[in-house]
């Protein structure tokens, strides 16, 4: 026996028992999900063996919290669903993890082995069959005494190269059968997960030969690069070198950074830097994917001419996908701690007048910082001016949850005011709105120390706003912001620029005014407060918080001006000879000869 088996009081030892104290074997501290009678095994046997069960008004949002708590953690999050119906309600979360290569393992279950293809009932589907697109592995468990193995080959999966989601379909019956121990099989439950790859000796000369050439190195981290030990190594190579770094766009754990005297900002301050000053001629991008968070292949923030780029990344499939690129397949610190080894043999540092211009970036003033906090042409407040005074009036280094189209894009240029510990920003490659509930609050089991701030607009608030029953009926700490400006801004914005002076009709964008989030969240349990005025948003938001309970602002404010990003993704022009693709590059008019 690889490890000790518990055996429940007054029942026998069930599949469902073994799932649970496999998980346990391998680290797992806490389990979402939403209650169905298939698990029930499974369920008794978590709670039994000191699984904490954190349960959902919805399946999505328990996916999404695995991982969520899978970024904060490091280790593979777990999450439930019930047969078929739940399992389709937890779709979306698997998309997401597999979109942004999150390590999370679903547990499902299904009809009885001999009930399949009998229109039994949550039966319709299968689930192995469905998830194999969007996950790394999924198989149906057809033998309780497997069960050891398979979770432990699932989670390997999960976690080697580019991460990613990972599913078991274990059958009802398999969880209720009784378990003959001398029939296990362990595997790998009782092995470490396998070590990261390193990178190549000849991959790294080359990269520090171009780095020591370079006039205006930058280095982009991603969210392959946020582990302790990243941190550390990268703290030394920049040390050695003095490369400026900036943060990517979609998650990254700032706390280690701010210490780090050659950290930047974010990466969209190298777009600034492009207009003022010349932009970076060498890229080092570590665990980070070119695409939408880094402006894509418009140049705006990695160039797109006249700039070499090294892409670190454990996803050999990633590399070069958008530029050419010196491509390493290597886990982020492993690489960091040879460029960091190979530098000091050969040392060298960024140019002092690239630096300075960086500082001269820096110091720039936000082009609405000038703006009236009211916005004339609506009477109501201009959402930087809001965003700003909210930020600043919170406690310093929340954890911060950005979800939604233009409410996040005013976030987040605002939240620096309060120097967020971690940054994410939710709708991920997929664009999904909504799914910030989700990882708030598997943001909020995995740190219960740090308060998490989840800023959404009026339109993501509408997916899954029952998840602040959730936050009240576990006490977690989180502040929801619904950045209220009646109406899918991004949309109706994007419909302006295009449609403005062709015709009036703006369809499906609006949404309804009176309706009072603050009093919502007072029904399902929590503190709510509603601000239309500047001087309101600082008694609002620390009254609220005073109370040690989740709460929710119903943030008022315009929906004009349009943020300058949107402007930019519509990319609206007069040219006769283009077509405007809004959110994508635009396209030349075909003409043909008749």
């Amino acid at each position: 026996m690889v490890f000790p088996l518990t055996t429940p009081q007054n029942r026998d030892l069930t599949g469902g028992d073994l799932l649970a104290q496999s998980l346990k074997k391998l680290g797992t501290d806490v389990a979402f999900g939403l209650h169905g009678g298939h698990l029930d095994a499974f369920l008794l046997g978590s709670d039994s063996i000191g699984i904490k069960l954190v349960d959902t008004r919805h399946e999505t949002v328990a996916v999404q919290a695995a991982e969520g708590y899978s970024k904060m953690t490091g280790k593979t999050g777990i999450c439930f669903v019930t047969a078929n119906s739940g399992f389709s309600n937890g779709l979306p979360g698997l998309a997401t993890a597999f979109a942004d290569r999150s390590s999370i393992l679903c547990i499902t279950s299904s009809v009885p082995l001999r009930d399949q293809e009998n229109n039994s009932l949550q039966g319709q589907i299968d689930q192995v069959v469905v998830s194999k697109p969007l996950t790394k592995f999924a198989h149906r468990v057809t033998s309780a005494e497997d069960l050891p193995r398979l979770v432990a080959h699932a989670v390997h999966v999960s976690v080697s190269g580019s991460p990613g989601p990972v599913l078991l379909d274990v059958p009802i019956d398999v969880l209720f059968a009784p378990v003959s121990p001398s029939r296990i099989s362990w595997g790998s439950i009782s092995s470490s997960l396998p070590y990261p790859p390193g990178p190549h000796q000849g991959a790294i000369e080359e990269a520090v030969n171009l780095l020591k050439q370079a006039k205006r190195p930058a280095i982009i981290i991603g969210t392959g690069a946020n582990s302790p030990d990243a941190a550390s190594a990268l703290s030394s190579f920049a040390s050695a070198t003095r490369i400026p770094i900036f943060s990517g766009g979609k998650f990254t754990v700032l706390t280690p950074l701010y210490s780090n005297s050659s950290f930047a900002g974010p990466a969209s301050l190298l777009s600034a830097l492009s207009m003022t000053a010349k932009p970076s001629d060498c890229i080092l991008l570590i665990g980070g994917r070119t695409g939408m968070y880094l402006g894509g292949q418009s140049g705006a923030i990695i160039p797109n001419h006249d700039c070499r780029i090294i892409q670190i990344d454990t996803d050999g499939g990633e590399l070069g996908r958008t530029f050419p690129v010196l491509g390493i397949v290597s886990d982020a610190a492993q690489a960091l701690h040879a460029l960091t080894a190979a530098s000091r043999q050969a040392p060298f540092s960024a140019p002092d007048d690239w630096l300075q211009a960086i500082q001269s970036a820096q110091s720039l003033p936000s082009p609405h910082a000038d703006a009236a906090s009211t916005v004339p042409e609506t009477g109501l407040l201009h959402p930087h001016h809001a965003l700003t005074a909210l930020f600043s009036h919170l406690p310093p280094n929340p954890i911060v949850v950005l979800d939604g189209g233009e409410a996040a894009l005013w976030a987040g240029a605002a939240c620096a005011h309060c120097k967020p510990a971690a940054l994410i920003s939710s709708t991920g490659y997929l664009g999904f709105l909504g799914n910030g509930f989700g990882y708030a609050l598997g943001c909020a089991v995995a740190a219960p120390d740090t308060p998490v701030v989840l800023v959404g607009g009026d339109g993501s608030a509408g997916f899954h706003f029952m998840e602040l029953d959730t936050f009240a009926r576990h006490g977690l700490r989180v502040l929801t912001v619904v950045v209220n400006n009646e109406c899918w801004g991004m949309s109706v914005n994007g419909q302006d620029l295009v449609y403005g002076g062709k015709t009036e009709a703006r369809p499906v964008s609006g949404l309804s005014g009176g309706l009072d989030y603050s009093v919502v969240a007072k029904g399902l349990g929590c503190e709510g407060v509603k601000c239309t005025k500047l001087e309101e948003i600082g008694p609002g938001v620390r009254g609220v918080l005073a109370k040690g309970r989740p709460a929710c602002v119903d943030l008022r404010v315009s929906r004009k001006p349009v943020h300058p990003a949107t402007e930019a993704m519509v990319a609206m022009t007069d040219d006769p000879n283009m077509i405007v693709v809004p959110y994508y590059d635009n396209v030349p008019r075909p003409h043909y000869k008749l």
